[in-house]
């Protein structure tokens, strides 16, 4: 099944496939044993231990210090991973699992998780939430903190359209709304709101439910073609004034 050496994009899609041919293989006869492999497997089963009651841990555990935005380094400065605003140019303990990297606290609690990245080349992986709740704490220095140009476009042409007091207020949305639903749903959102011209935190809450929320969309209603046009009405007030005089005018005589 290895030979030659195969060639993947995804680690996961490669070992559930690997899974599907053994299962097939699994129906082949035994070369020697008058079996299939599935029969000789399941005797072999009475004979099985019960698993730990503890798993193993076979994770590496590295120290690495992050820089000036909090990020941190791995694969000689190839993989770069985010942490947080807060853990910037400190020291963090690092948890690198097979599929993982996970930067742990000083009570080794995770800050956040990113999926690993494999290769010899560059490659990024950012967490937006913990940026996007700093920075909604101070808005002020947003300009300057060097994740401002990291942002998508739309969201730094939102926060442009903001008023300077809601802008702590927009950052703080598009945090809740990456907790919700994922950055990239909160991005969507915001191209939304950028299209209806919005800026406010209101609007990008309420096309958020709009778009991510059970809200049913209706087809448009095609007329049958029978239905006669209307006339366009005339915006011109004057001609309820005129009737609603003649009406006095009536009563009055009566």
């Amino acid at each position: 099944m290895l030979v030659p050496v195969p060639r993947f994009e995804s680690l996961t899609a490669f070992n559930k496939e690997q899974l599907s041919i053994c299962d097939r293989d699994a129906e082949r006869e035994h070369y020697r044993k008058n079996a299939t492999i599935a029969e000789l497997y399941k005797a072999d089963q009475a004979a099985l231990l019960d698993l730990p009651a503890v798993p193993l841990d076979v994770s590496t555990y590295i120290t690495v210090r992050t820089n000036g935005y909090g990020r941190l380094y791995l694969q000689n400065g190839l993989h770069e991973y985010s942490v947080s605003p807060k853990f910037a140019k400190c020291k963090v303990l690092v948890k690198v699992t097979a599929t993982e990297v996970i930067p742990l606290d000083d009570n080794h609690r995770e800050i956040v998780r990113h999926e690993r990245c494999y290769g010899d080349h560059r490659q990024q992986r950012m967490q937006w939430l913990p940026y996007l709740t700093q920075l909604s704490r101070s808005p002020g220095a947003l300009k300057y903190s060097g994740i401002y140009a990291l942002l998508p476009e739309s969201v730094q042409q939102f926060l442009e359209r903001s008023d300077k007091g809601e802008k702590g207020k927009v950052l703080q949305a598009i945090a809740t709304l990456t907790e919700k639903n994922g950055f990239e749903s909160a991005v969507e959102t915001v191209k939304d709101a950028l299209a209806y011209g919005a800026a406010d935190t209101d609007s990008l809450l309420n096309l958020h439910r709009r778009i991510h929320g059970n809200v049913v969309e209706l087809a448009p209603i095609r007329l049958a073609g029978n239905i006669p046009h209307l006339k366009r009405v005339s915006s011109d007030l004057a001609v309820y004034d005129d009737k609603l005089g003649k009406r006095v005018d009536d009563h009055a005589h009566r």
